[in-house]
């Protein structure tokens, strides 16, 4: 058995050669200090020194069952000693399964899957077919919004990390979100963004509608700040969209499996998408995984199509496998109904905080999707960080990280924004025990606040 001073040191060759050999994402590569992960189980990892951290996070909002889950993991096993690997073109019982359990849990008439190996390539594939489908070439995306890293996913993205990619791909028009904390209409009632359908309709009759193929959107806005949108706002998007034959794209690669407190967010609002794009949750990243689901109508119209996509490691046994057991569980435990009861926990509890510290603008969220905006003055709203703020900028966040960190609670921040994601198995106890010392942390914040 490794002593601890050897473990210590294990520790520091892996962090040594991720710096040497490793290309990081988003990161400046001369500023990385990754932690060095030995193990990990239910919420919560452990690093080479033995210290144990919370994870607040769901590392990027995608281990959703937890870590280590006993059922997912002998899936996994036991389809390796089976069947490993085997091309798309053949037909396996862990992907057949996992199709048809993706037709039981997504809402109305979703009912054929092609699977990817995340949540970019659903995005990408989503996309192209939108355009097959209704031979146009448009396609409407939001601002204050993150769609994936390759090459059209990027384009799609709103946020300031598809400037590096730009010129990106043709045809992308952008739309103002319901943001109505910072609305860029300044939210009159009604407000034309937030209620969704007069400003879509602007966009349409400058655009022209007959060429817009489909809007692709987050329903509940993920990296990019945990934006729930009002209630009314899905609705009168996808009436819009039916009354031009839009189709309408809902990107739930963060949002979906049980994020929100229901199975897939739009059901918050029972509005059924066209398309359904999903990664992340399907099987909590234990195996990369994603898939793009379409309702009936398309299903039908591809049938006797040529469908000019593929990926080598489409619907790959393992992912497939691990996906099943991943919904078998959340059926079997009550995880979507854990992730709804904690949110009314995550309420209280955010809220409370939220009225002891001067530097909260808002809280907002569903089940365990929730956002802590950080300001500098609460009067006039002022960002604790910058739009796309990083460096000196920065500061104030990142303080408020290392402070948490420093005492066991793993967080993911987005520029001004603390979210507050962790496992969806979480329990109240550790809930509690999270919000103590995110209480510490803020008042770090506090200070950076007027």
């Amino acid at each position: 058995m490794a002593t601890t001073e050897t473990k210590t040191e294990l520790g520091k060759q892996i962090v040594e050669d991720a710096k040497r050999y490793v290309l990081y994402s988003w990161s400046v590569q001369n500023a990385i200090n990754p932690i060095a992960v030995e193990r990990a189980e239910g919420r919560y990892f452990w690093d080479y020194d033995g210290n144990r951290y919370l994870d607040f996070a769901s590392q990027l909002v995608n281990v959703s069952i937890g870590h280590s889950h006993p059922k997912v993991v002998q899936a996994i096993k036991d389809q390796a000693e089976k069947l490993a690997t085997i091309g798309p073109p053949m037909a396996t019982e862990s992907r057949s399964r996992l199709g048809k359990l993706l037709a039981e849990v997504t809402p109305g008439d979703l009912t054929m899957s092609f699977f990817t190996n995340g949540g970019a390539e659903a995005n990408e594939n989503a996309i192209k077919l939108a355009r097959w489908y209704t031979g146009r070439h448009k396609i409407i995306a939001r601002y204050r919004s993150y769609h994936g890293a390759t090459g059209g996913a990027i384009t799609l993205t709103g946020d300031p990390r598809r400037w590096a990619a730009e010129p990106g791909l043709p045809g992308v028009v952008r739309m103002f979100d319901p943001y109505t904390y910072r609305c860029p209409a300044g939210h009159p009632d009604p407000c034309p963004v937030c209620t969704g359908a007069p400003h879509l309709e602007e966009i349409l009759q400058y655009e022209g509608a007959h060429t817009v193929a489909a809007v692709i959107l987050e329903p509940v806005t993920g990296t990019n700040g945990v934006i729930v949108p009002p209630d009314g706002y899905l609705q009168a998007i996808r009436e819009v969209c039916d009354r031009h034959g839009i189709l309408l794209i809902a990107d739930e690669v963060m949002a979906g499996f049980g994020r929100t407190g229901k199975w897939f967010a739009v059901d918050n609002w029972g509005v059924v998408p066209d398309i359904l794009t999903v990664a992340k949750g399907i099987n909590s990243g234990y195996v990369p995984l994603g898939a793009m689901i379409v309702r009936e109508p398309i299903a039908d119209w591809v049938r006797d199509k040529f469908f000019a996509g593929g990926l080598t490691y489409s619907g790959h046994p393992l992912a497939c496998a691990s996906g099943v057991a991943s919904i078998e569980a959340f059926q079997e435990e009550g995880i979507v109904e854990n992730a709804a009861a904690m949110g009314e926990v995550f309420r209280a509890e955010l809220g409370r905080l939220a009225q002891k510290h001067p530097s909260v603008g808002e809280v907002r969220g569903l089940g365990c999707f929730w956002g802590i905006e950080l300001v500098k003055n609460r009067e006039t709203r002022e960002p604790l960080v910058p739009f796309n703020g990083s460096g000196e900028d920065a500061k104030p966040i990142g303080a408020v990280m290392k402070r948490a960190l420093g005492r066991g609670l793993y967080l993911m921040t987005h520029w001004n924004v603390v979210m507050c994601c962790p496992p969806l198995t979480i329990t109240r106890e550790e809930l509690e025990e999270a919000v103590e010392i995110l209480d510490d942390a803020l008042s770090v914040a506090d200070e950076f606040a007027a």
